[in-house]
């Protein structure tokens, strides 16, 4: 597979929420807690125009989409996902890795992640480690996400 990535267009925003979406509920998420989490999977054009966003495409639709939003030297990397369909190939890693290279680019030292805790295995595999966990209860379901932090500098 030949993906190549290259920088969101405010255009994309509308397939990239919709990769947010598919890639949330591919954990098997009740729908109910989908559509709570609703404004954290949106992409806005507003977010593409202030954050650096990456898509990874082939022929066709896009593949996923990766962003980074800079705090002063600490890069947050708000978002990970690829389509259902083409997880397993790499393409998370392309991304996540092209998101490190920005912040770097930009002079941050280090990454942060409010990871998903599916995700949290993914992040550890590009270097993260995790630092705390945050509570993150819902309908009365004990749960917490990992943050996770990669050292750049």
């Amino acid at each position: 597979m030949a993906v190549t990535l290259v920088r969101a267009q405010s255009s994309d925003a509308p397939v990239l929420t919709t990769i947010a979406f598919a890639a949330k509920r591919h954990w098997g998420y009740p729908e109910t807690w989908i559509q709570r989490w609703a404004a954290v999977l949106t992409v806005s054009v507003e977010y593409l125009a202030q954050h650096a966003c990456f898509v990874a495409v082939e022929t066709g639709p896009p593949l996923g989409f990766a962003s980074v939003r800079m705090d002063g030297n600490v890069g947050w990397v708000d978002h990970v996902w690829v389509r259902p369909e083409a997880m397993g190939q790499g393409i998370g890693r392309a991304l996540f890795e092209r998101c490190e290279a920005e912040a770097r680019r930009v002079g941050g030292t280090r990454l942060m992640i409010e990871a998903d805790p599916h995700a949290a295995e993914f992040y550890a595999r590009m270097g993260a480690r995790e630092i705390r966990r945050e509570p993150a209860p819902m309908d009365g379901v004990e749960r917490f996400l990992p943050i996770m932090e990669k050292i750049l500098a």
